[in-house]
């Protein structure tokens, strides 16, 4: 069994809050822009089968950006320590992306802001994954994941309802102009959430300090001396040196992505249609229906804040595997349950089922793989591990336009529908994972030497 993290002092409940806090604001900006893009691209003219393909920008970059920012974490040092530079510099830059999105005049300046942010969040986001294994021991791993959980539900849960609240509590204009632009309210909520993005991940950063590994100088020494062939070369062969379970849990995380990329990409445009019934997109209705649509996401992520208190007790009792196919689960039937919604406040309950599996995927996942990967490539393979997630993402980005077009007659809740079915998939594929592989002593996965050519 590997001995990583055996060194590692077991973290009070302060601890982990602060060194998780920083995923409030990643949230809260990834949220704001799951919940209003689309819509923000139907303000812009764009017609259903085309908001796929604007979506693109997502996965490729994350597809593209956190193995690569894995990879240089693993193998960076500076007085901020390893993980905490790419936090930072992420924030700086998705709090700018988050203020210029909503103000786009243009289909193709949006979607190129999208790529500014995505990728601006990715260089954040990934790092925080290795960040948990870095610093916990493995008994702790569920619980800072699932820490890490219960700031995803609640930063989400907070920016889900911000426009909505700004409207209805505030009394900022939720009018599209005539149908020209953005609403005001969902403007304000993307500079708040700049705001509290960038002001969250520095909490964390002063908050939390890291210590330099064992092995600083020699890890330094070997990195420079490796050329930018030589390293790209060792990604490939540690892609290929890929641990068997990480490659099983692939699987699970393709159901289960596009399961979730259903939702994310057509739910609130579901909502607005087929629920509240509006015809255009730069109506009054469309836009209530918009900002429920909010709502119910805040519900999903509020039932993900809640039962990441859960999850940990429920891994004990029933096994990893078992806790996380049953919450997939009530996922899938909850998605699959909105076709025979018809009032906008049924729609809440459908969101409990997707939020418990919204809750386990978030750490469930994450836990089962930091045990059998070796630490000096945990963000290498925590950036891995996530890519996995955006190729379903690009499939979907690619297909789902001409699914739509041809064979679901553009309705959009039929897409989020489909999205339930495959959520079950995952749920029966997770029973195939097995959980016993170790590496000993990091035989299976070496470092190359810089003469590699």
């Amino acid at each position: 069994m590997t001995t990583k993290n055996k060194t590692n002092r077991t973290r009070n409940f302060l601890e982990l809050w602060n060194m998780s806090f920083g995923f409030f604001g990643v949230q809260y900006g990834w949220a704001l822009q799951m919940a209003n893009t689309s819509a923000i691209y139907e303000y812009l003219g764009a017609n259903p089968e085309q908001i796929p393909l604007l979506w693109l920008a997502a996965p490729v970059s994350g597809l593209i950006a956190q193995p690569i920012i894995g990879y240089m974490s693993d193998r960076t040092w500076t007085p901020l320590g390893r993980r905490r530079p790419y936090f930072l510099v992420g924030a700086i830059l998705s709090s700018i992306a988050l203020v210029l999105m909503p103000n786009a005049s243009t289909l193709w300046i949006a979607a190129g802001l999208l790529w500014i942010l995505d990728t601006s969040v990715n260089i954040t986001m990934e790092p925080f994954r290795a960040f948990i294994a870095d610093l916990l021991p493995e008994k702790q791993h569920t619980q800072g994941f699932s820490m890490q959980s219960f700031f995803i539900g609640a930063g989400a849960v907070v920016a889900s309802v911000s426009p909505w609240i700004l409207t209805h509590v505030f009394g900022f204009s939720n009018s599209t102009n005539g149908g020209d632009g953005v609403p005001f309210s969902v403007k304000l909520s993307f500079y708040i959430g700049a705001a509290v993005f960038l002001s969250t991940v520095l909490w964390t950063v002063i908050t939390t300090e890291e210590k330099p590994p064992q092995n600083l100088k020699a890890m330094q020494q070997a990195n420079e001396n490796k050329s930018l062939k030589d390293k790209l070369a060792e990604i490939v062969h540690l892609i290929q040196a890929m641990p068997k379970t990480m490659k099983q849990l692939a699987v699970v995380q393709f159901f289960t992505w596009l399961g979730i990329f259903c939702l994310f990409l057509y739910f609130p445009p579901a909502v607005a249609h087929n629920i509240f019934g509006a015809v255009e997109e730069n109506s009054t209705l469309y836009t209530e229906g918009i900002e429920w649509a909010g709502i119910c996401i805040a519900v999903y992520n509020g039932i993900c804040f809640i039962f990441s208190w859960v999850l940990p007790k429920l891994t004990m009792r029933l096994g990893k595997k078992m806790t996380h196919s049953l919450c997939l689960v009530c996922g899938g039937i909850g998605l699959i349950s909105l076709l025979w919604v018809e009032k906008p406040i049924h729609a809440l309950f459908p969101m409990i089922g997707f939020g418990i599996a919204w809750s386990s995927t978030l750490a469930i996942p994450y836990s089962m793989l930091s045990h059998i990967i070796p630490e000096k490539n945990m963000g290498l393979y925590m950036g891995l591990f996530n890519a996995f997630i955006v190729i379903p993402q690009i499939i979907a980005a690619f297909g789902l336009g001409a699914i739509m077009d041809y064979f679901l007659d553009n309705n959009s809740l039929l897409v989020v529908v489909l999205g339930g079915v495959s959520l079950l998939l995952a749920a029966v594929c997770i029973h195939w994972v097995d959980e016993t592989e170790n590496l000993e002593n990091d035989s299976k996965i070496v470092e190359l030497q810089p003469t590699l050519s």
